[in-house]
């Protein structure tokens, strides 16, 4: 058995793009898009009629809302090959505004419903930042289903279990992007590998909370930068992989064991945390790593976001 299919056992593999023509031979139950790997896929000649309809159906519409319509039918297209649910990204530029972010959501949703698509097949990404968390208590409230992402610390996964988010995205490659930059010269590869990997760590934490305390929301690592970090992580709720990685899964037949267990999880001495939003902002203000890669990240996607306004304004021509 590859590790592709062993993972399949204690896992639910999502898989990491928009490129939705690469989706059919890993066969995932979920698929997680955002707006970096929309814009390249965009960019790749199979999408651009599918760029150029939208744009031109559309046309004198808002620049958000065509903007918005793209997203819905990239995760459409993904939706009619996988079986789970897509999750389909805000704009990064609100995530300090929790009304904005309610409102693009319910949009989101609301273009999904008229294209035939069940609300429970879709989850809406949002910054795991206090008001992007707080829009989610909202939404979720409201019966959509969120996925928070940029999310580095346990200050930003207690908060989301709080608000009972569906599900949160902690990040792995990107904090191990941050300690091996931090130590430079002195950063030893093999002694930080598998479960010593800070960001394998950081997920594994965040994982052995939420099973500790009985927290429904759903845990799945994402950013991945080798093989190692998603074996370590075998057994979290769900693992966002790219394809390249997922086909390296395909092609290695390596034993491959669970790593995470929630039995083992509630039965360790874990002491409960509880954040207002004082406590949230003083908490992740003092971890100078997650504030970093949430301000970084939310800058990366809202970059990205320009830029593929531009490639709408390009077809519109």
């Amino acid at each position: 058995m590859h590790q592709l299919d062993a993972l399949k056992q204690f896992t639910t593999v999502v898989a990491d793009t928009g490129d939705f023509k690469q989706l059919a031979q890993f066969q995932p139950q979920d698929a997680t898009t955002n707006p970096s790997l929309i814009l390249k896929a965009v960019q790749k000649p199979d999408y651009a009629p599918l760029l150029q309809s939208t744009v031109q159906a559309w046309r004198g519409r808002a620049m958000d809302e065509v903007i918005d319509r793209l997203l819905v039918r990239f995760g459409c297209e993904i939706l009619a090959i996988i079986p789970g649910r897509v999750s389909t990204e805000v704009d990064a530029r609100l995530s300090f505004d929790t009304s904005a972010t309610v409102s693009r959501a319910e949009r989101i949703i609301e273009l999904y419903q008229a294209e035939g698509v069940h609300i429970d097949r879709v989850l809406i990404k949002v910054a795991a930042t206090w008001e992007g968390i707080e829009a989610a208590r909202k939404l979720e409230a409201r019966g959509i289903r969120t996925n928070l992402t940029l999310l580095f610390s346990m200050a930003q996964a207690v908060a989301c279990g709080q608000a009972k988010v569906q599900l949160i995205s902690p990040f792995v490659g990107r904090i191990y992007d941050w300690y091996k930059k931090q130590a430079g010269a002195a950063w030893d590869e093999a002694a930080r590998a598998g479960a010593n990997d800070p960001g394998v760590q950081s997920v594994t934490q965040i994982y052995q909370y939420y099973k500790h305390f009985g927290i429904a929301t759903e845990v799945m690592g994402a950013s991945f930068r080798n093989l190692g970090q998603i074996t370590a992580l075998a057994g979290c709720d769900l693992l966002t992989i790219a394809p390249e990685l997922l086909a390296q899964l395909a092609q290695s037949e390596a034993p491959l064991a669970r790593a995470l267990d929630a039995e083992a999880a509630r039965a360790m001495d874990i002491a409960a945390i509880q954040y207002d939003e004082a406590g949230f902002r003083y908490a992740l203000n003092e971890d100078a790593m997650a504030t970093e890669k949430l301000a970084e990240g939310i800058r990366a996607f809202a970059a990205d976001a320009v830029k593929l306004e531009q490639l709408v304004r390009a077809a519109q021509d």
